[in-house]
C-alpha cells in the first residue's frame, strides 16, 4: 500500500478525480456518447479508465501514454462488456443458465477471460446478476433466470472463471457483478423504469447472487440505473454503503453504470451536477462512467461542503487498489501482448454449449431426431447468422458465426430453403415459394422468433408473440404439411408466448440466441449426434396477461381449486404457464425412484435414475423445499439444489444433492421441473 499512499498523497484534485472518471473509445455503442475520448486528458491525468477499447495494437498505444507520458505514470483500467463471450460468442446467459451446470458456466468465463486479456482488456462487465420473472423485459436475455439460487451458483461460477485464482495473472480478467439491485423487476417490464419492492422480497430474491459474487472475491460492482422503492440505485447509501460494503464485506470498486450519476438530475434527487456527484460519491460509488459529473462536480462539492476530501481519497484507493491487484504497476503491458481470435478448442466449447443450452420443448410422436435427410429450412432467421449472436456479441463478428442452413448442410442434409416472410415487416409476397420447397421435402424446419436487437438492453416487448408475419407464415406451412413432421427452431432472448404456434408444431426447440457455433450445435441435436438436455431457466408464459409468473410463488389462503370458484385463477386461461421453470425433453425416457435422505448437519438427499429409452441421453434432477414457518408464509417450491447425470440406454444411476438441514417442519421434492405431478416428495 505504500505505492497508493504516495500516489494520493502526491496527486493534485484533477489527477484524483481523473482515477474516479471512465470515459468510452468508439469501438462498440453500449449509450448515449457523452465525453469524447482524448489522448491529452489521459497525458495529463484527468482520465483513469476507458471502456470500449479492445485489441493489443490499440490498447497497448493507448496504455503506453498513460504510463510513459502522464506525471505520475498510473496505469489505465480497460473494460468491456464480455456479457456470453468476446471473440468467441456463447450462447446467451439466460440459455446457459439452462445448462444447470456450474462447470460449464466457469469454462465460458475462462475463456471469455483469455479472449478478454488477450485483446488488452483488465475488466469486464460482467456477470449480470439480475434475477428476474418478466419476460417483457429485455436484459432477462443477459440474466440467470428467475431463481435466487441459480443466480446465485451462476455468479460464483462466472467469477471464478473470469478472475481464476489471481487477478494478477496475464489470463484473467476483474469481474463487475450487475445491476446491483432489483433492476430484473422494473414496472411492467419497461426498461429503465422503477423498481418497488418488500424487503423481503429484496432480501430473499434478488440479493442472493450479489451476496454469492461477494463472498466468491468479485472485483467491482455496478448498481442499476433505476431507483428502488424511490432512491436511485446510483445514490443509494443504504443498500451501496450499509447492506454491499457494511452487510455484505465487499472492498472492491464500485462502478455506476452508463452515464448514470448524470441521470440523478433526471431521478429528480439532485438539483445540478454537483449534487448528483455528491450524492453518488457518499453512496460510494468509486468510478463515474460517461456522465463526467465527478471531473466537473466534484470540485463544485467540495466547494458547497457536499464532500470532503477523505471521501474522494477513500475512492480514489479502491481504484488504485484494484489497479495494483491486477498487476497494472508492475507490468502495465502484461495483458495484450497478442489478440487472439477463435481457435479450434474455443469454437469446440461454443459448439458443445450451444448444443446443451437448447432446449426441447416439445416432441411428439418423436419427431426428433429426424429420420429424412430431405429437408425444407424455411423462416427469416435459417441464413441469418449474425443474428445467432444475440444482443450482447462483444468482439464477435458475424462471419464468425455459422447459420442454421449452413449447419444443416454441413450436416448433409439434402436443404431447399427459403425465407417466406423477414422477422419484422408486412412483406407476404414470399410465403407462396415457401410453400413449394415444402411440398418437396420430407420434413419441414421452421427458423422463427426475434432478431437479436429485440432483446437485450432498450428492448422491453409488450407483445411477446412472433414479431411480423411470422405466425401466418407458420399457419400456412402448417395447413399444407400434409403429415410432414414440422420442427421449430425457436430464436429469442426470452420466452415467448406462442401456445397457438406450439399448439400445431410436431416438436419445439427453443434455441434462444446459441452463439456462433449455432448452425452445428442445432445440426447435432436434429440429427440425434447430441441428446438436448437444456432446462428453461425461466417460466414461460402462455399470455402476457400472466406475467410475472415464476414457481416460487407463495401459496395465499385461496388456492386454486378447480371445483371452487373463489379461489385464485383466471377466468379466460389456466394458471399454469406453458413451460414451467426446468421444462425440458431429451431423447431419453427417464423415471426417478427411492428418493431417500440420509441424516446430519447437512441432509444427503439421494435420488435413483433410469434410462428406460433407446439413447443416451442427460437428465437434471431438482431438489426442491416446501417449508412451514410460524407466522411466515414460504413459497410452495424453493429451489436448493440441482444435479445432472447421463445415462446409456438401461442404464440406472444415483443423483447425490446436499441439503442444510431445515428449520421446523418440511417436505422435499425432487424432480426433472417445477411442476408438482412430476416430483417425488418426502417430509423431513
Amino acid at each position: 500500500m505504500e505505492r497508493i499512499d504516495r500516489l494520493i498523497a502526491d496527486m493534485t484534485l484533477a489527477e484524483k478525480l481523473g482515477q474516479l472518471t471512465m470515459i468510452a473509445a468508439d469501438y462498440a455503442v453500449t449509450g448515449p456518447v457523452v465525453t469524447p475520448l482524448s489522448e491529452d486528458a489521459i497525458r495529463s491525468g484527468r482520465i483513469g479508465n476507458l471502456l470500449n477499447l479492445y485489441g493489443a495494437e490499440p490498447t497497448h498505444r493507448i496504455q503506453k501514454i498513460a504510463v510513459e507520458e502522464s506525471r505520475l505514470h498510473i496505469p489505465l483500467l480497460l473494460g468491456f462488456d464480455a456479457i456470453h463471450g468476446h471473440r468467441t460468442i456463447f450462447p446467451i446467459p439466460l440459455a446457459e443458465a439452462g445448462l444447470f451446470d456450474p462447470a460449464a458456466w466457469e469454462a465460458t468465463a475462462r475463456v471469455a477471460a483469455e479472449e478478454c486479456a488477450g485483446d488488452g482488456l483488465h475488466m469486464t462487465f460482467a456477470p449480470m446478476l439480475d434475477v428476474s420473472r418478466d419476460p417483457r423485459w429485455g436484459r432477462i436475455a443477459e440474466s440467470p433466470g428467475e431463481d435466487p439460487f441459480v443466480g446465485s451458483v451462476f455468479a460464483c461460477a462466472k467469477v471464478r472463471g473470469f478472475q481464476d485464482s489471481s487477478l494478477a495473472d496475464a489470463g484473467t480478467v476483474a469481474a463487475c457483478a450487475k445491476h446491483y439491485l432489483g433492476y430484473g423487476a422494473v414496472t411492467a417490464g419497461r426498461e429503465y423504469s422503477p423498481t418497488d419492492m418488500s424487503e423481503g422480497m429484496l432480501r430473499e430474491v434478488y440479493l442472493p447472487p450479489f451476496r454469492a459474487a461477494v463472498e466468491a472475491g468479485v472485483a467491482a460492482i455496478m448498481p442499476s440505473f433505476t431507483d428502488l422503492n424511490g432512491i436511485p440505485m446510483t445514490a443509494n447509501a443504504p443498500l451501496l454503503r450499509d447492506v454491499l460494503r457494511g452487510e455484505l464485506g465487499f472492498e472492491g470498486v464500485i462502478i455506476s453504470d452508463y452515464h448514470a450519476v448524470a441521470e440523478l438530475l433526471n431521478h429528480g434527487v439532485a438539483g445540478d451536477l454537483a449534487e448528483a456527484a455528491a450524492l453518488a460519491l457518499k453512496a460510494g460509488v468509486d468510478i463515474d462512467m460517461m456522465s463526467d459529473a465527478y471531473r466537473l462536480g466534484l470540485p463544485q462539492a467540495l466547494q458547497r461542503h457536499l464532500v470532503v476530501m477523505d471521501d474522494i481519497d477513500a475512492a480514489v484507493r479502491r481504484v488504485l487498489s484494484l489497479k495494483e491487484r491486477l498487476g497494472l504497476f508492475q507490468d502495465p503491458y502484461r495483458r495484450g501482448r497478442t489478440t487472439t481470435g477463435l481457435t479450434a478448442q474455443s469454437r469446440a466449447l461454443a459448439r458443445a454449449t450451444g448444443a446443451r443450452a437448447l432446449v426441447l420443448l416439445k416432441n411428439d410422436a418423436n419427431a426428433l431426431p429426424l429420420a429424412t435427410r430431405k429437408i425444407a429450412v424455411i423462416g427469416p432467421l435459417a441464413d441469418a447468422a449474425s443474428e445467432m449472436r444475440g444482443p450482447w456479441w462483444g468482439a464477435g463478428r458475424g462471419e464468425d458465426c455459422v447459420s442454421v442452413l449452413q449447419g444443416l448442410t454441413d450436416a448433409g442434409f439434402d436443404v431447399r430453403h427459403a425465407p417466406g416472410v423477414a422477422i419484422d415487416e408486412d412483406d407476404l409476397s414470399g410465403v407462396a415459394p415457401a410453400l413449394d420447397l415444402c411440398t418437396d421435402a420430407d420434413a419441414i424446419i421452421l427458423c422463427l422468433g426475434e432478431a437479436a436487437v429485440m432483446s437485450g438492453e432498450a428492448a422491453s416487448r409488450a407483445y411477446l408473440g412472433l414479431p411480423g408475419n411470422q405466425q401466418q407464415l407458420a399457419d400456412a406451412v402448417f395447413d399444407i404439411a400434409a403429415g410432414k413432421p414440422v420442427i421449430v427452431v425457436l430464436f429469442s432472448g426470452r420466452p415467448l408466448a406462442i401456445p397457438e404456434l406450439v399448439s400445431r408444431a410436431h416438436a419445439v426447440l427453443a434455441a434462444w440466441f446459441p452463439g456462433c457455433e449455432a448452425g452445428h450445435a442445432i445440426a447435432d441435436v436434429l440429427t440425434g449426434k447430441v441428446s438436448p438436455s437444456g432446462r428453461t431457466a425461466v417460466s414461460w408464459p402462455r399470455a402476457v396477461g400472466q406475467v410475472p409468473i415464476f414457481f416460487g410463488e407463495r401459496p395465499g389462503g385461496r388456492p386454486f381449486n378447480p371445483d371452487d370458484h373463489f379461489t385464485s385463477h383466471y377466468s379466460d386461461i389456466e394458471n399454469t404457464p406453458l413451460f414451467p421453470f426446468g421444462h425440458g425433453l431429451t431423447y431419453g425416457d427417464f423415471a426417478l425412484s427411492n428418493l431417500r435422505v440420509e441424516p446430519g448437519d447437512t441432509l444427503t438427499v439421494k435420488v435413483d435414475v433410469a434410462n428406460h429409452g433407446a439413447r443416451a441421453a442427460e437428465e437434471t434432477v431438482f431438489l426442491f423445499l416446501n417449508q412451514k414457518k410460524p407466522g411466515v408464509t414460504r413459497p410452495l417450491l424453493e429451489l436448493k439444489g440441482f444435479g445432472k447425470i447421463s445415462l446409456l440406454p438401461s442404464e440406472q444411476g444415483t443423483v447425490t444433492l446436499a441439503l442444510p438441514r431445515p428449520t421446523g417442519r418440511a417436505e422435499l421434492f425432487v424432480g426433472p421441473k417445477a411442476a408438482f405431478p412430476s416430483l417425488l416428495s418426502l417430509s423431513i
